[in-house]
């Protein structure tokens, strides 16, 4: 079936509908939770990491850096994390209509997209009010996004093949991601690291294209001067690795699913 016909496009759009509708469903607050939550994180992060640990490296904006950092990975976070379940928390609608499997997962992906939309929304009223200049820069949020999105729906769609059958991959994503967040330029910048002397980790850290693309959003958004692994990297055809692979994820990714989605109705 067609994954970009009518139909699928109407069960796209009411699925994402459905899923941020009762996404705060019975809270005080309801999707002011959008902006809060991310708010809190970072503010218990910036004081912890920045104020008492002094992570800071001097960069300018650090703060700002900081909160686009941790919107980007909450992003990859909550597309990965509902994406994988979403194909098990779906099992009734995939018994009763015939439709391509994928929406499921995209539809998970786009929800935590427009959840991300919001955040940045609220990391430009920051930047702005903290003094950072708005330039043509800014426009490279476009190429970054749609690389993250290919990159985390990929991931996506091997995590909910895998967690149909296995549903062990469920607490061992929920280490990795740990894990990767603390591997990932994040709550410390690249420059950091460098201070430190590490230039060989810099440089592994940033084939991971999340890393790279916190990196290049602080580039061209938050303050020019920072690094990105194309400046770290000396040799060309390496730097380019992080950019290429999101496409090669998602194409491995989509491969996986596909092969694998007829299988789901009797499984589950």
């Amino acid at each position: 079936m067609n994954i970009f016909s009518k139909e699928n496009r109407i069960l796209l759009r009411e699925m994402v509908k459905t899923d941020f509708k009762l996404r705060y469903q019975g809270s005080l607050i309801g999707h002011l939770w959008s902006i809060l939550k991310p708010l809190m994180l970072f503010t218990i992060m910036y004081l912890v990491f920045v104020r008492f640990l002094r992570f800071d490296d001097g960069t300018p904006h650090y703060a700002i850096g900081l909160l686009i950092g941790m919107v980007t990975w909450n992003f990859f976070s909550e597309a990965t994390n509902m994406g994988m379940m979403s194909i098990v928390s779906r099992g009734d609608l995939l018994r009763k209509l015939n439709f391509s499997k994928e929406i499921i997962v995209i539809s998970s992906v786009v929800g935590a997209a427009i959840n991300y939309a919001i955040n940045l929304l609220v990391v430009f009223i920051f930047a702005l009010v903290n003094g950072v200049t708005i330039s043509w820069g800014w426009l490279a949020i476009f190429p970054l996004f749609i690389e993250l999105v290919l990159f985390s729906t990929g991931i996506a769609f091997v995590l909910a093949s895998l967690f149909v059958k296995y549903r062990d991959i469920g607490p061992i994503w929920e280490v990795v991601m740990q894990a990767g967040m603390y591997a990932t330029p994040i709550i410390y910048s690249l420059t950091f690291i460098l201070q430190k002397g590490q230039v060989t980790v810099a440089k592994l850290m940033m084939l991971n294209p999340l890393a790279q693309i916190i990196q290049d959003l602080r580039h061209y958004i938050v303050f020019s001067g920072s690094l990105r692994g194309w400046d770290l990297i000396g040799h060309k055809a390496i730097a380019l690795v992080p950019y290429l692979l999101p496409f090669f994820i998602f194409g491995l990714g989509y491969y996986i699913f596909h092969r694998n989605a007829k299988k789901f109705a009797e499984i589950l």
